[in-house]
């Protein structure tokens, strides 16, 4: 998806209408999920170490975080496949503890432990046309950022305009909670990886290139993923 000090891209209200979006979250995910859904928005899968986890145990993993700046509310996990909760899975690769591994074949994004095993977690990624795969690393992070809407986005969306200046940190904000933001050779790729409150979006292809987790799955990783870690994201 691209980005400039956020997310982008759009014409995402057909894609809204699809995952059944409610238009109350029109402007948060049509910058995002189509970018995403509508104004207002590397082949290896791992086998779970135990059975699964039941809704009841998803629901509380995915419950509310009430102490945030804005305080953030429980998932609706009904609305997710559960094979998209987040899990501790074996995992063999090469790649040292503390990679992140974007696979978009199968929404998928691994934090390698070491010992192979990883914390998997389910994401959407980018939709057909926008995939792409290779190496990067975090050049820097973000709690609550502000989002600031590229120029080329605005001229598909006019409607993104009033945004230029940026918009602020909130719950609406497309960039969310968390944001880690991708770089090559010292220069920003314009992709990132950020925190959607859309659970439906999870295993789907919507964004124009970034990688969208649940929030409470990226302030999980946020937590532990230092600046200079390296991102390897597999071809689709």
């Amino acid at each position: 998806m691209i980005m400039d000090g956020g997310i982008a891209d759009a014409g995402e209200r057909d894609e809204a209408a699809r995952l059944g979006l409610q238009s109350g979250l029109l402007n948060r995910r049509s910058f995002l999920l189509g970018s995403a859904v509508s104004l207002g928005a590397l082949g290896l899968a791992g086998c779970a170490n135990s059975g699964g986890m039941s809704r009841a145990e998803a629901a509380k993993l995915y419950g509310p975080v009430p102490e945030e700046r804005f305080p953030i509310p429980a998932v609706d996990v009904s609305k997710i496949d559960p094979k998209y909760y987040r899990r501790t899975v074996r995992y063999d690769t090469k790649e040292a503890a503390g990679t992140i591994i974007i696979d978009p074949g199968h929404y998928y994004v691994y934090r390698v432990e070491g010992d192979g095993n990883a914390t998997r977690y389910g994401a959407n990624v980018g939709r057909k046309g926008f995939l792409w795969s290779g190496e990067a690393y975090v050049g820097r992070k973000a709690e609550w950022a502000v989002w600031t809407p590229p120029k080329e986005m605005i001229q598909r969306q006019p409607e993104a305009a009033k945004y230029a200046g940026g918009m602020p940190p909130g719950l609406d904000n497309p960039l969310g909670a968390r944001t880690l933001y991708l770089y090559q050779n010292g220069k920003y790729t314009l992709y990132t990886i950020y925190s959607t409150r859309i659970a439906q979006s999870i295993g789907t292809g919507v964004s124009s290139g970034c990688t969208g987790l649940l929030t409470q799955d990226m302030i999980h990783l946020y937590s532990q993923t230092p600046v200079g870690t390296k991102v390897v994201v597999l071809p689709a």
